[in-house]
């Protein structure tokens, strides 16, 4: 890790389970105003459907009259799996470290759609066994080239954990400092659809065939073996029953750094905006770990990968889109966000009955 970098991150992974730390309700009454603010609008009541909910909700998380999504930071975090020796990928695990150089030098779909939405894009490598090196946009904050093969045994140690946790608390850190609206965490790491289906299969309570999908774009021989894994590996930590320990022992660097990120963004009253299937998989782990962060999480949409359904379901999310994405790096997320500023811009500049002499009775 850089010097400065690894100085805050070996900081904020120091102080003892920070991620347990009380997070902030919501500002009740500017949602009061909000919502009145709403029904005064020239429209008939409730016509904006969901725009409306999210004005409303934003104008809660953000403690404003006037909410915005207009400042977007996009995290990126990579990381590579043991578990990818196990055939679960239609790619090689090369591709990890091909792809964080691809994001930083603007190839990737998330780099387009962070350039588009004026957004903030921060690449963190976690590591990854084809490393790139110090590559310009790139935050190296290496835990290990890879997790372990968590059919063999946990996919990180306690201390890897932290660590993981700690760097999605310090691009929050960095979010927060940039006066950011709006927080995005995206991910890449060959074999991770099956660290997060493991994760989500021992939360839930659920078999593999239920929430192990394509992924990159397995055939169904392909998932098939991907859910035999996961069977292995949910017997090899049967006895693992806390939400810490589950991301630990089935998580990886990527998945438990989302969900660090989470956490420390409803402590920072941060506003996420949670992407697909991976993602959520780390939001209801940090929803586990710390109740209080799930009032700070919008979802942006309903992934193609089965298993999602179930997380959302559970999360009780109303996801804004439903476009059969599958992608991952935050790039639902990112699409979704011209949807929450056309929110706000609705909210904030429409001209209520009084001001355009309209009669609403």
């Amino acid at each position: 890790m850089n010097g400065c970098v690894a100085e805050m991150t070996h900081a904020l992974a120091a102080q003892a389970a920070w991620w347990r730390a009380e997070c902030p309700a919501p500002d009740a009454s500017s949602a009061d105003v909000a919502r009145a603010r709403q029904g005064q609008l020239t429209k008939p009541p409730g016509s904006l459907g969901e725009l409306e909910h999210i004005a409303v909700q934003l104008a809660a998380l953000q403690a404003t009259a006037t909410p915005g999504a207009d400042r977007v930071w996009i995290s990126v975090f990579a990381g590579d799996h043991g578990v990818a020796g196990e055939g679960v990928s239609a790619f090689p695990q090369a591709v990890t470290g091909e792809m964080v150089r691809n994001f930083a030098t603007g190839g990737a779909a998330i780099s387009v759609l962070a350039r588009t939405l004026g957004a903030t894009l921060e690449v963190v490598n976690l590591g990854t066994v084809n490393d790139p090196g110090d590559v310009a946009g790139v935050r190296r904050a290496i835990i290990a080239p890879c997790t372990q093969n968590f059919c063999e045994q946990p996919a990180m140690t306690d201390a890897q954990l932290h660590a993981a946790l700690a760097a999605g608390g310090h691009s929050v850190q960095a979010a927060v400092a940039a006066h950011t609206q709006l927080f995005i965490g995206g991910e890449m790491g060959i074999g991770n659809t099956t660290a997060a289906a493991a994760l989500a299969c021992a939360l839930l309570g659920m078999p593999a065939t239920a929430l192990a999908g394509a992924g990159t774009g397995l055939d169904n021989a392909g998932i098939s073996r991907k859910a035999q894994v996961i069977e292995r590996a949910l017997a090899r930590h049967a006895g693992d029953d806390s939400a810490s320990r589950l991301l630990a022992c089935l998580g990886g660097f990527e998945i438990a750094a989302l969900a660090g990120a989470y956490i420390a963004a409803a402590q920072s009253r941060l506003p996420v905006l949670v992407d697909g299937f991976i993602a959520t998989a780390a939001a209801l782990a940090a929803v586990r770990i710390n109740p209080g962060c799930r009032a700070w999480m919008l979802f942006a949409h309903r992934s193609h990968e089965q298993g999602h359904a179930a997380l959302l379901q559970t999360l009780d999310a109303r996801p804004l889109l439903d476009l059969g994405l599958r992608l991952g790096e935050g790039s639902g997320a990112a699409i979704a966000v011209p949807l929450l500023r056309s929110a706000c811009e609705l909210h904030n500049g429409m001209a209520t009955f009084a001001q355009a002499g309209v009669s609403n009775a």
